[in-house]
């Protein structure tokens, strides 16, 4: 293993959203990202970073004595190493599941990892780059998370729930943008449409606010 990957941050928080949501979980964000989202709360992750190998990035992670693990971005498959590494800490024995934008195919991730894959809306200014062929490799233990920045989105995300019968394959999360769509106008939305969806807000940031590496 001498594979590398560019680093932008590997840190221990609660996990925010998605169905671990409040789980003690170690974050390894990679570097990089060739989206572009409107509402993006990671623009420090785009460049910059710093080279480690596999070997260093398992060592840091075992430091913490972790049972979970979100491998995140900027895009984390971007990086072509991104998938040995996921193989890795899934044969470390644990819990592991990657956040991704949907634009990059999936198809090559381990069985193991849990895909949490946005589908862009066209708030996030980045719908066209939706990669719907990753569907195909979406199982009951993944997720599918819409960003949602106004009414429009939510219309748009609705539709597509039942255009691609989304409830079917697996978890479907609404999420709000910080500060941009008040929670509790999704949630009356979502409760007036009895969507089969799971509404989250960003525990993060309810906690700690916008601090970097939280």
């Amino acid at each position: 293993m001498n594979q590398q990957l560019r680093i932008t941050e590997i840190f221990y928080s609660l996990q925010g959203e998605s169905t671990f949501v409040g789980l003690p979980t170690v974050f390894i964000r990679l570097t990089g990202c060739p989206l572009r989202c409107g509402y993006c709360d990671t623009e420090y992750a785009f460049t910059g970073g710093e080279k480690s190998s596999i070997e260093q990035i398992l060592e840091k992670v075992a430091s913490y004595k972790p049972r979970y693990i979100c491998v995140t971005g900027g895009e984390p498959l971007a990086q072509k190493n991104c998938i040995p590494l996921l193989k890795e800490l899934c044969d470390k024995g644990y819990t592991v599941s990657i956040e991704t934008s949907g634009a990059i195919d999936i198809s090559p991730i381990d069985e193991r990892v849990v895909k949490i894959m946005d589908l862009k809306t066209p708030g996030s200014l980045e719908v066209d780059r939706n990669r719907y062929e990753n569907l195909d490799f979406i199982k009951k233990q993944d997720q599918i998370k819409f960003v949602i920045t106004n009414r429009e989105d939510y219309d748009w995300s609705k539709e597509k729930i039942v255009e691609l019968k989304l409830n079917e394959k697996c978890e479907i999360l609404f999420s709000p943008v910080y500060q941009t769509l008040k929670p509790a106008e999704l949630a009356d939305w979502i409760l007036q449409d009895n969507l089969p969806v799971r509404m989250q807000v960003q525990l993060h940031k309810v906690i700690w606010g916008e601090e970097p590496g939280r």
